[in-house]
């Protein structure tokens, strides 16, 4: 249950199934993020970069951004997301909160496709801590 996937940028990614005791043959190895986790994980990059770019372009000194997922899932198939939490750390200097507040709601409304794409069918919420350096 291991597989590899190439990007369209040319980079590769592994991923794995969890396994499963009772039928060995059906389930992964655990050596590598679940398909749905480097879905989570990839909207969680994306509007990572965009919080960054936004900050950065209203001219303010970010010195780093972290943001932490998590989710509930559908219980029977498909199992789509139902529920995402997204809560930012953001690091700089003399940042104003009204500023990061607009610049994750942009995010997640207009510029990260896969947060606007997820919240078809998730409620996703967002929250943030920001810390004077």
């Amino acid at each position: 249950m291991g597989f590899v996937a190439e990007t369209g940028s040319g980079h590769v990614l592994m991923m794995d199934g969890a396994p499963d005791p009772a039928k060995p043959e059906n389930g992964g190895q655990n050596l590598a993020a679940r398909p749905m986790e480097t879905v989570l994980a990839g909207t969680g990059g994306c509007t990572a970069y965009d919080v960054v770019l936004i900050l950065k372009r209203g001219r303010h000194q970010v010195e780093r951004v972290s943001v932490k997922l998590s989710s509930d899932r559908a219980e029977k198939d498909p199992k789509v997301f139902t529920k995402i939490h997204m809560h930012f750390t953001v690091a700089g200097k003399g940042i104003p909160a009204a500023a990061v507040e607009r610049a994750i709601a942009l995010s997640h409304d207009t510029y990260c496709s896969a947060s606007v794409m997820l919240a078809k069918t998730a409620e996703i919420t967002t929250s943030f801590d920001l810390i004077e350096t």
